[in-house]
């Protein structure tokens, strides 16, 4: 279903406006309400290895894209955004780390964040990746929620989220502080986690949230599809695209390495 709507908001994105906002909206509700399918103590299982994981990612991911890009010598703005789209949370850091003079370099940096991510999210569970290596490779929230099996999206998520959680002190390194710097989402995913942990709600209001969690990842990700331009990506040059590919096989194959260690 979720790939369905990407696919469909592809197919017509060029026919709507700009739907990034609700888009965003919409999917960080997601986010919240899915706190409620995962307990505190399913949470304090994933173990400090996991943490430990997503700093190795996120780091290595965001100083290894700055180094190629450089290395391409692509423009230090869009190599900036590139590298916090892809280490960190796609369009959401993109957005976090912007300003408003780099709204080419947005635009650019998220058709690229939006299409590999995409690829990650098709190719990784082909390769029977497991939900802590979706969670750590995959670009987008959104994209995790699809990628990941049923079975195992909360863990997925709670794992994406760790890397989610390296916003702040991204954000604060290259200086560009744009509202809070750790996202209200994030707080709100830990509050419905706590509320799920007392035991209070019952099994039928766990249903509807499971429903009502599975439309709000659908309708961002058609959000999400509509994001990829085919001008804004063209626009991009064959080393952006270049950039966006090295930096996809770096996550993917620093996560995977990062939880072989831990």
């Amino acid at each position: 279903m979720l790939i369905a709507a990407l696919v469909l908001g592809v197919l017509v994105g060029g026919r709507l406006p700009d739907l990034a906002p609700l888009t965003r909206k919409l999917l960080r509700a997601g986010v919240v309400v899915l706190g409620l399918r995962l307990s505190l103590p399913q949470l304090l299982e994933l173990g400090p290895g996991i943490l430990v994981a997503a700093v190795v990612t996120v780091g290595v991911t965001f100083f290894g894209t700055l180094w190629m890009g450089g290395r391409l010598r692509l423009p230090r703005g869009l190599v900036l955004l590139v590298a916090s789209g892809f280490s960190i949370c796609g369009a959401s850091a993109i957005a976090a780390v912007s300003t408003g003079r780099d709204e080419e370099h947005v635009a650019a940096s998220v058709a690229l964040v939006t299409v590999f991510g995409t690829a990650t999210m098709v190719v990784l569970p082909l390769l029977g990746a497991s939900p802590e290596w979706i969670g750590l490779s995959v670009h987008e929230v959104a994209q995790v929620a699809a990628a990941a099996p049923a079975s195992g999206l909360a863990t997925a998520m709670a794992v994406k989220l760790s890397r989610v959680a390296l916003l702040a002190p991204v954000v604060a390194g290259v200086g560009r502080r744009r509202g809070p710097v750790v996202p209200l989402f994030l707080v709100g995913f830990l509050a419905m986690v706590a509320v799920r942990s007392t035991g209070v709600l019952p099994g039928g209001l766990l249903a509807v949230t499971e429903v009502l969690t599975t439309v709000l990842f659908a309708v961002a990700m058609f959000g999400l599809g509509t994001a990829v331009r085919p001008r804004h990506l063209l626009a991009t040059g064959p080393r952006a695209l270049l950039l966006g590919l090295l930096a996809t096989v770096l996550v993917c194959s620093v996560s995977y390495l990062s939880l072989r260690v831990v």
